[in-house]
């Protein structure tokens, strides 16, 4: 599979990663024997950049992937998150203490003692300006706790800021057919920097897999029923903000431009081909999700003409109903 440089980490990742919150929880049950095949998948399939979080099932997702890179010799690169153990809406608990504790416990999860990359787990927004987080981080890397940090970010304004800051490696940011504002300036602002990006949220939440329609429905415990108006965590991380009906007629258009190829497959590779992009972290709950996504490297670029089409799409059934932060 085609690498690119994380940043300035020194490391260069598959195009295509593996996202695992859902081998943690919120998306439904994925028991322990099928996260370990489905990790087992994506590294047989070329993927080497796995996105975890110490969230994520309260740390079973990092926990599943020491169990699964246990048994092999190859060794990817892991990205985890930190700073939602915290209240989310309270800036004063990213304290150097909190900060180290969440990340040690991080490492035990791993196995690890040195993190590959912490990112800032979509703080509230006043985090990103704040120098007393960063400095905390930077003695992390000269303790050798972890080996760089990030940021992961709502909105652009927020991946702005945290660009100011020269120790920061990597922005991850909601990027996808249905959500483009990252393309207009955070974009070329980490290219400029040297920062690398990692797009989460590819297929918008499933929508544009193009399997769902109006009358289907999640289970109790997948943030796809319970997080529809943001009752959880910010609306934006389901469904990429847009309302489900909307999504799904909209996904139906996908649909047909993608003509006989996966629509999934397609909606991965127009992220990647977007300058800046790093790498796309889209999850999997099967082996054959896990295949199909890694398959999306191997399609050609996507047409001038299918771009257009895209932007379309996006411009006459998504974007008034995006909200205007996103």
């Amino acid at each position: 599979m085609e690498t690119r440089p994380l940043g300035r980490t020194g490391a260069d990742v598959s195009v295509v990663g593996l996202g695992t919150w859902q081998l943690g929880g919120d998306w439904g049950d994925v028991d322990e024997d099928t996260a370990g095949d489905v990790l087992d998948a994506a590294l047989d399939a070329g993927v080497t950049l796995l996105d975890t979080a110490d969230v994520y099932g309260d740390g079973r997702s990092e926990e599943r992937i020491r169990k699964a890179l246990a048994a092999r010799s190859d060794r990817p690169f892991v990205a985890t998150k930190a700073g939602r153990r915290a209240d989310p809406f309270e800036a004063a608990q990213y304290t150097p203490e909190n900060l180290r504790a969440w990340i040690d416990r991080s490492r035990r999860n791993l196995g690890v003692d040195t993190l590959d990359l912490v990112q800032l787990h979509c703080p509230p927004t006043a985090v990103y300006s704040d120098q007393r987080v960063y400095d905390a981080l930077d003695s992390l890397v000269a303790d050798g706790a972890i080996a760089a940090y990030g940021v992961s970010v709502e909105t652009v304004a927020e991946g702005l800021t945290a660009l100011e800051h020269p120790g920061v490696q990597s922005i991850q940011v909601i990027l996808n057919v249905f959500r483009r504002k990252p393309l207009e300036e955070l974009l070329p602002a980490a290219a400029a920097a040297g920062v690398g990006v990692l797009a989460r949220v590819p297929l918008a939440s499933g929508l544009l897999s193009g399997r769902y329609t109006e009358s289907t429905t999640f289970g109790a415990d997948d943030h796809r029923n319970f997080n529809r108006n943001g009752e959880a965590f910010d609306v934006g991380e389901t469904f990429a903000g847009v309302p489900y009906d909307v999504g799904v007629a909209a996904a139906r258009e996908f649909t047909a431009i993608c003509g006989d190829r996966s629509p999934a497959q397609v909606a991965l590779r127009w992220v990647v081909q977007q300058p800046g992009v790093t790498c796309v972290i889209p999850g999997a709950r099967s082996v054959e999700q896990a295949r199909s996504n890694t398959a999306a490297a191997d399609l050609p670029p996507l047409p001038d003409t299918e771009l257009a089409d895209l932007e379309r799409l996006y411009d006459e059934r998504i974007r008034a109903h995006v909200h205007d932060r996103w």
